[in-house]
């Protein structure tokens, strides 16, 4: 897939990518800037308009603005879909901003940060699905990882109270984005469709809080990962392919649909909102 490419426009369409600053982010940002109009979603918005500006420089006739974002606090959240009803539509919401295997700290509402900016773009989505709705046919896709495969859904210590390791933390964060993705496919009206996404390994900045001697194997192997740009490649190949190539919800081996369920209802209980 990090070969694949495509001619296909998105005129007059808008996009919103979450954390679109840097990395596989920013290398979506880049080639729908050439198809549609894109709204960096960001936390620092120094570097998120700096982002746009480098955009509008490498793509011709690219409409690109940054606005901020902080995933760790709900009422930036709120705020930032505030402003995004202003746009009156919005056809693709990529769900990719994500911290990996930190050293433990809380978001700004007191979840664990991992969960909380990972998984609870949850939130964001469902501020946002009113307009998906109206803008209709419209896709919101959820970048994930391998390490889903680790994962498990600890139900009983969400905000990792009791315990902590960066990578269990990690992994669940990313194994929640495919149980959202799933639950989510099945309560979208028609138009709306749902993906979750593995970019495969990718040589981005990830390696930030991991310990020195692993980032020194990570380097190692570095010529055997895809860039940013052939790790973006699966985001767009589902905002861009036709709707009958693909499967809303995805389909990924061993996930269990009653976990999907119950983590929709925990989600929903955490951010005190009712999304039936």
């Amino acid at each position: 897939i990090h070969k694949w490419t495509s001619d296909v426009s998105l005129e007059g369409k808008t996009a919103i990518i979450t954390g679109a600053n840097t990395g596989i982010g920013k290398e979506t940002a880049k080639d729908l800037a050439a198809r549609a109009r894109v709204i960096l979603a960001c936390r620092d918005m120094a570097k998120g308009e700096q982002a746009a500006r480098d955009i509008m420089r490498e793509v011709e006739g690219a409409r690109v603005l940054a606005r901020q974002l902080d995933l760790a606090d709900t009422n930036s959240i709120c705020q930032f879909a505030e402003n995004v009803y202003n746009e009156k539509n919005l056809h693709v919401l990529v769900n990719n901003a994500g911290v990996a295997i930190c050293p433990h700290d809380i978001t700004v509402d007191g979840f664990e940060m991992q969960f909380g900016v990972n998984h609870l773009h949850f939130f964001l989505t469902f501020l946002l699905l009113d307009l998906l709705k109206h803008s209709a046919p419209s896709r919101v896709i959820n970048v994930s990882s391998s390490a889903h495969t680790m994962g498990r859904i600890n139900f009983e210590d969400l905000r990792s109270e009791k315990d902590y390791h960066p990578v269990s933390a990690y992994a669940q964060s990313k194994l929640a984005n495919i149980l959202f993705t799933r639950e989510l496919a099945k309560r979208t009206e028609l138009g709306v469709t749902v993906y979750s996404v593995d970019p495969g390994m990718v040589n981005t900045d990830i390696t930030r809080h991991i310990r020195r001697p692993l980032v020194d194997v990570f380097k190692r192997f570095s010529t055997l990962l895809k860039t940013p740009a052939e790790g973006a490649c699966t985001t767009i190949y589902c905002i861009v392919s036709p709707e009958n190539q693909l499967l809303t919800g995805g389909h990924y081996a061993g996930l269990d649909d009653g976990t999907a369920l119950k983590l929709w209802a925990v989600s929903c209980h955490l951010l005190g909102i009712c999304w039936r």
